[in-house]
């Protein structure tokens, strides 16, 4: 209720928010903001609202549909405690370039990962040595005219009342919909009823040249943050589950264990959350406290890149903790357009093509 009442003031700020970022989006429009075109595919990876709609494991399943390529990654960097253009290497860790880059760096060893605020910029620094270049959350940054952008919707937010910034979690209006090739409706249900499909449809009345498209969350097998052993989730059923997580929406997880475990105590900090030493002392405590035998702690993949990375190494080695590894996948009649699109895409714009 007293969110409900912060919102309500907060309203007038959002309007204003609003109105600034319609000018903005006009100017680009108008041609009176300069917008940089490539010689080279450049494909953005986006959503309308702050955090959780699916971008990292998205941008991964594009890094394996084009395996064929030599391809960079840039981000903006979120969390990091540098400046510039940052170029990922054996040295990097999540304050010097991120949760995110440093998880797409690990993953991929033919990939090349950077981070820079200024993204033309880092497309400069790049394209010469590269097919392609992946945006990472890039679809507010204009000063870069991507050849094909993708725009991410969460499909249990679609059809709720959302605002802008700062009464809610919008940092672009709706109408921006309209400049994306694909809209993507990610971590629906599976099954996906023919009757909800039509529904994200209908909701996000995509224009002629627009495909609404739909995927969802693929869970992995549970791998230690310090070595190589790993459990499926099937292992941990009706274990005490301790949940860490310094995500945007973590609900689509808490769903996912719940499906093993009815006892979960979860740990809940904000995005990219920068953990300290008291954190994880205060949440050890408590597992230690626990006195049922068979107990876990999970995290996601992109919290333990700042788990591994900031030191806490000591105080978490000797106890049975976790990531959970997702991956996104598509529908199949829709898998097969999207990996259409972006594979023509690419094709017919490489260089010297």
């Amino acid at each position: 209720m007293l969110l409900n009442y912060l919102r309500l003031l907060l309203l007038p700020f959002s309007l204003i928010y609003g109105m600034a970022i319609t000018l903005r989006k006009k100017l680009y429009d108008w041609g009176i903001m300069r917008s940089v075109k490539f010689d080279l595919p450049v494909i953005c990876v986006g959503n309308l609202a702050v955090g959780g709609s699916g971008k990292t494991p998205t941008t991964e399943y594009l890094v394996k549909l084009l395996a064929d390529y030599k391809i960079a990654i840039l981000s903006r960097g979120y969390g990091r405690k540098t400046k510039g253009f940052v170029l990922a290497d054996a040295s990097a860790t999540a304050e010097t370039i991120g949760d995110e880059p440093l998880q797409y760096y690990q993953k991929f060893e033919d990939v090349t990962v950077a981070v820079c605020e200024d993204r033309v910029a880092g497309i400069e620094k790049l394209k010469e040595n590269h097919d392609l270049i992946i945006l990472d959350d890039a679809y507010q940054h204009r000063a870069v005219q991507a050849g094909f952008n993708i725009l991410l919707f969460e499909f249990r937010k679609l059809g709720t009342l959302q605002f802008l910034l700062p009464a809610g979690n919008l940092r672009d209006v709706f109408s921006s919909r309209k400049r994306a090739d694909v809209l993507l409706v990610t971590k629906s249900p599976v099954p996906l009823l023919h009757v909800a499909q039509q529904a994200s449809i209908n909701e996000l009345q995509p224009n002629n040249t627009q495909k609404v498209l739909h995927s969802y969350l693929k869970y992995g097998e549970l791998k230690h943050l310090y070595n190589d052993e790993s459990h499926s989730l099937d292992s941990i059923k009706n274990y005490q589950i301790f949940l860490l997580t310094g995500i945007a929406n973590p609900a689509p997880l808490i769903e996912e264990l719940e499906k093993y475990s009815k006892t979960i105590k979860h740990e809940e900090f904000p995005d990219h959350y920068a953990f300290k030493i008291n954190d994880i002392e205060k949440f050890k405590s408590a597992f230690d406290a626990e006195t049922k035998k068979e107990k876990i702690i999970i995290t996601t993949e992109k919290d333990s890149k700042r788990l591994k990375a900031a030191g806490f190494k000591n105080l978490l080695i000797n106890l049975p903790v976790y990531f959970l590894p997702i991956e996104v996948d598509l529908f199949e009649e829709d898998k097969i357009t999207f990996d259409e699109l972006i594979l023509n895409y690419v094709k017919s714009n490489r260089r010297n093509s």
